[in-house]
């Protein structure tokens, strides 16, 4: 008997390659750009090699967020990250941001502050670096295994300081639309400066900044809202790992820290929460759908990112399962900067060299990691 049309197969859906619409933005896929320090913008100003970088891994329709950008010249923890607080630091962003747009991509501008995690050398006029507390962090071992980083005593900022940090970060945000970003994600993650608030291992302030969940939250999320205010909150995203432990970063209740972060964040409405697995601590374990971002992705209205060593299996897997909307890829997009197309073929991904993740070249690493087609 003739089969009829209706009886073909029907193509398999790739759930990560299924459109989404987050906000005002139509997205052709759910896979992210992660956010990815690359240490290679001389003089805290981003260069023209990061037109090609992030062109190259820009698809119609997909979401990039830029490396971490700093908001402040207190906020540098690491050499040659790029910045977002004067006016050549924007001009320079411009082109970058028109090169990905000229592709049709959405691009987010990651803003941060590293706060204890830096030392005199990176501060204006030598100073200790700012942070929640005056605990030191214990220096560590580079990810290349072979150097050490060493951090500086930092200073504790005094209440009536904290709002003159909240308003950097306003005006970083208002400095990022300006240079051309659709919008900003707010780096609360990681030890950085947020997270030295939000956490209990590390903030240990007698005023409304410290002691109870609600008082260590209140440094974020006034960020959140004086960000919010001023771009729009659907413009607005905020990236948090209440599991990891980072930069000597914990907190004895990661879930509670998280659910409420969650449940708080919706009186602003913004437009995504972006949220490390616990995993990505746990190297080498495999992976199931992991339940513990569940009760934050329940509890959370807007769009739900979830990111920490997914590849494309457990991804399509967390999509699938609703376990979230949109899933950020880190080093295998840097090796692979047509991941969203090696993913639909099932091809073969290029290795990620590690040693050359920090290095200044402007191509090795960066920019030369091969396409599946030559001409693309």
């Amino acid at each position: 008997m003739e089969k009829k049309a209706d009886d073909r197969p029907e193509e398999q859906t790739i759930p990560l390659l299924t459109p989404y619409q987050m906000g005002p933005f139509q997205l052709s896929h759910r896979i992210v750009l992660a956010p990815l320090t690359r240490q290679r913008s001389y003089n805290d100003i981003p260069q023209p090699h990061a037109i090609l970088y992030y062109s190259q891994r820009t698809t119609k329709g997909g979401l990039l967020i830029a490396e971490a950008t700093v908001v402040s010249d207190t906020g540098r923890g690491y050499p040659m990250t790029p910045g977002i607080w004067t006016k050549e630091q924007n001009e320079a962003w411009k082109p970058i941001v028109d090169a990905v747009h000229a592709k049709g991509g959405i691009f987010f501008c990651q803003l941060w502050h590293g706060g204890r995690v830096s030392n005199n050398d990176f501060q204006p006029n030598g100073q200790a670096p700012i942070s929640s507390t005056d605990k030191l962090l214990a220096p560590q071992v580079r990810t290349n295994g072979i150097d050490v980083a060493e951090f500086s005593p930092p200073r504790r900022l005094r209440t009536e300081e904290i709002p003159q940090v909240v308003n950097d970060f306003r005006l970083a945000a208002l400095s990022a639309i300006e240079a051309g970003f659709d919008g900003v994600e707010i780096h609360g993650a990681h030890g950085y400066l947020i997270d030295q608030f939000s956490k209990d291992q590390v903030n240990d302030r007698t005023d409304e900044y410290g002691g109870s969940l609600e008082n260590r939250c209140r440094f974020a999320l006034e960020i959140v809202e004086a960000v919010s205010d001023a771009i729009g909150a659907d413009r607005v995203g905020i990236r948090l790992s209440p599991f990891a432990n980072y930069n000597g970063a914990s907190d004895s209740k990661p879930k509670a820290l998280g659910l409420h972060m969650a449940e708080a964040l919706n009186k602003y409405g913004i437009l995504y929460l972006h949220v490390v697995e616990p995993r990505m601590i746990k190297v080498g374990e495999k992976f199931e759908c992991a339940d513990s971002l569940l009760p934050m992705r329940k509890a959370f209205k807007g769009t739900f990112i979830a990111a920490g060593g997914y590849q494309r299996e457990d991804g399509n897997k967390a999509v699938a399962e609703n376990h979230a909307d949109l899933i950020a890829y880190g080093r295998i997009f840097l090796a692979n900067p047509d991941l969203p197309k090696r993913f639909e073929l099932n091809a073969p991904l290029n290795k990620y060299n590690r040693a050359t993740f920090y290095i200044p070249d402007p191509v090795v690493g960066y920019t030369d990691y091969p396409f599946l087609e030559t001409n693309a």
